[in-house]
Formats: C-alpha cells, sequence, structure tokens
C-alpha cells in the first residue's frame, strides 16, 4: 500500500497550509493510501489528527513518502535531512528576509534560516511540488531537481459563505455611496500595504473624497502596522483607513461583500488565496504584477505593470465607473475558480505522488 505521511511545522485551524494539510490527508485516504501527520506544534482542536514528528521513526515502513509543507523554518526540516526515504517537498513559498530588514530583526532571521533550511533539502527531494510556477522556479533555483506545480488545495466553491449581517450593516453605515476598497493578508512589509494608503490618498484626491480602504490580516510584523497607520494619519486619512484581524469567516465576507474593489499591491506573493475569495465573492480586482499574482489572476482582474499612486487610483476609477468592464471581471473570476476547484486540484496532488511512488517520469 502507497504510504504518504505528511509533516508540517504547526497544524493550525483557518490557516492556509494546515487547511491544505487536513484536505490532502482526506485526498490520500480517500484513494485508499496511508497517511498521517507529524508537526512541531498543532492546536488543541487538531491533535486529534497529528502526532510529534519525533514519533515517526518507531513507525517507519519501507517504501513510505515523506511530504513536508514548506514554509516556515522549523526543526522539522532538521529531522527530515536526516532520514532516508523518499523526500518530496511541497513548497507554500518564502518571503525573503530583505523584506523584513530594518523592520523586525526576529522574523528576518526566522525566514532566512527557513530559506537556508529549504536549500539544503532540495537537492535531497525526489520531487518538489510548487503552489504556482514561480515557486517552481525558487525551488529549481535552490537546487531541486524535479518540480511540479499542484496549487494549494483552498475550499472555494461557486457560492459565497454565510454572511455576519451585524458586521455588513457596521461597514455599510460607515460609507453611504463612497467607495471602498479592500486588501486581505498579513500586515507585513512585502504585502506593501503602505502602497494602498498613498493609491487612496490620491483616489479620494483625484475621484472620490470620502473612499475607505479596509486593511483586513494579521498585524505580524508591529513596527510597520505602525508605520502604516502613521502614514494613513500624515496623509489625513486615519478616518479613512481601518485595520481588523482576528475575524471569523462571516465576519470576513461581510468585508468581501461590503466592498467594490479588491486592490493587492504586494511585492512577493507565492500564490495569494484572498484572490480566489474575491472572485467568489464577486469583487473586481485591481493587482500589481508581483511573484505569483499574474498566474493565479489570469484574466479576472485588472493587472497593473506598475505601482504608481496615479495608475492604480485610475485603475479603480476606471472600473468603478464601467459597470461593463466590472461585470466581465466579476464574470471572469467566477470562470478562473474552476481552476482551482479542490476535486481538480485533490486529482493533481494523486498524480504526481502516485507517479513518485511508482517511479514514473513526473508530468511538468
Amino acid at each position: 500500500m502507497t504510504s504518504v505521511h505528511q509533516f508540517v511545522p504547526a497544524l493550525l485551524p483557518r490557516d492556509a497550509t494546515g487547511d491544505h494539510t487536513l484536505a490532502l490527508q482526506d485526498a490520500l485516504r480517500g484513494v485508499g493510501w496511508e497517511s498521517d501527520i507529524y508537526v512541531e506544534a498543532a492546536h488543541d482542536d487538531l491533535w486529534h489528527r497529528a502526532s510529534y514528528f519525533e514519533r515517526y521513526p518507531e513507525r517507519a515502513r519501507p517504501g513510505d513518502i515523506l511530504l513536508y509543507q514548506l514554509s516556515t523554518a522549523s526543526p522539522v526540516a532538521e529531522f527530515l535531512l536526516e532520514r532516508p526515504e523518499t523526500l518530496v517537498l511541497d513548497y507554500h513559498n518564502i518571503t525573503p528576509s530583505s523584506f523584513y530588514d530594518g523592520w523586525e530583526d526576529h522574523t528576518s532571521e526566522k525566514v532566512a534560516l527557513a530559506r537556508v533550511q529549504a536549500s539544503l533539502l532540495a537537492p535531497g527531494a525526489t520531487l518538489g511540488i510548487a503552489d504556482s510556477a514561480f515557486n517552481a522556479d525558487e525551488l529549481r533555483r535552490m537546487g531541486c531537481r524535479a518540480t511540479a506545480v499542484a496549487p494549494i488545495l483552498v475550499d472555494i466553491d461557486d457560492h459565497e459563505p454565510r454572511t455576519d449581517p451585524a458586521t455588513l450593516s457596521r461597514l455599510t453605515g460607515a460609507h453611504g455611496r463612497a467607495t471602498v476598497l479592500l486588501f486581505v493578508g498579513r500586515l507585513s512589509p512585502n504585502k506593501a500595504q503602505h502602497d494602498l494608503v498613498e493609491a487612496l490618498w490620491l483616489y479620494r484626491r483625484w475621484y472620490d473624497p470620502g473612499a475607505l480602504l479596509h486593511l483586513v490580516g494579521p498585524g505580524v510584523t508591529a513596527s510597520y502596522v505602525q508605520a502604516v497607520m502613521d502614514l494613513a494619519a500624515e496623509l489625513g486619512l486615519s478616518a479613512a483607513v481601518s485595520h481588523d484581524q482576528d475575524l471569523t469567516d462571516a465576519e470576513l465576507a461581510a468585508f468581501y461583500e461590503d466592498a467594490d474593489v479588491f486592490v493587492c499591491l504586494s511585492d512577493h506573493e507565492g500564490f495569494c488565496i484572498p484572490l480566489l475569495e474575491s472572485m467568489r465573492s464577486g469583487l473586481p480586482i485591481v493587482a500589481y504584477s508581483a511573484g505569483a499574482v499574474p498566474e493565479t489572476l489570469g484574466q479576472a482582474g485588472l493587472l497593473l505593470d506598475t505601482k504608481r499612486p496615479s495608475e492604480v487610483a485610475a485603475a479603480i476609477a476606471r472600473i468603478r465607473g464601467d459597470p461593463e468592464l466590472a461585470g466581465h471581471l466579476v464574470a471572469a473570476g467566477h470562470h478562473r475558480l474552476g481552476e482551482f476547484a479542490q476535486d481538480r486540484t485533490k486529482a493533481r496532488f494523486i498524480e504526481v505522488l502516485g507517479a513518485v511512488a511508482e517511479g514514473q517520469a513526473l508530468v511538468p
């Protein structure tokens, strides 16, 4: 029997890598393969799905394939370096440490270590699975001898999740007919929320003086969060820029439903799940062409090759002033979602992992 056991630093609820790991285990077991999850840490509610990674040696069997969910530094990487089993990397991208230089030394050091560990693991891996072609290129530069692209398993279906009515009422009551811009993602230098604030300032000056910007996501880099909010205050936008985090799924759905345009000016994305969430919510998208954003977005948004505030503001205004264009982008987004349907992505993982198990040539 084929055995593919997953290793992940932390198994957490409402976490992209954690949700992916659990969904992949279900897919592997669904075709009759053995698949356990080994972790450094796990949320209390998920320990019934996981074991400490140190327990694996006593359970190891000939022919096991070890699949590492690689996105951060962890002792798990050092453990896997010493194992003789077939190793497969599932790479979710590691933000380059340069983005954190001058902002947060601890985070800079951690992501630098993660990239060192990835570079040590890659040459010994039989296969590197990447969320995107962008990530696959990084794996090859690290020395991975074979790669395959299989998007992250995301539960994105054709309908929006239930919306929290109290949150939606609060949001809609705060702005009337003014434009509402939204970005979802951790507040971190590589996400470039400061560029969003500058674009909002110009958009309000030229097109809509009442426009608002909602930044939704954990403030993981405290000094950067403070800098973004200080910039908003300096530009007279304190009342126009909000930061919300620790939302339930229903509360997050309310932010998507309330918004008029999703704007992403991130400098480094390995996939960008919020683009898919925006497509599901029927929200037109303006995005800067960086990292994996172009391949995730496809034709489902306005893709910019510059982040100049004037260009960003003009793109937002174009969508707001052209209902036909907005409708076209929304329709393209719903169509694009089909490319990331979970059944399709699960089948892709079974395909590439089955090839590893059988020693076959891999499909790019």
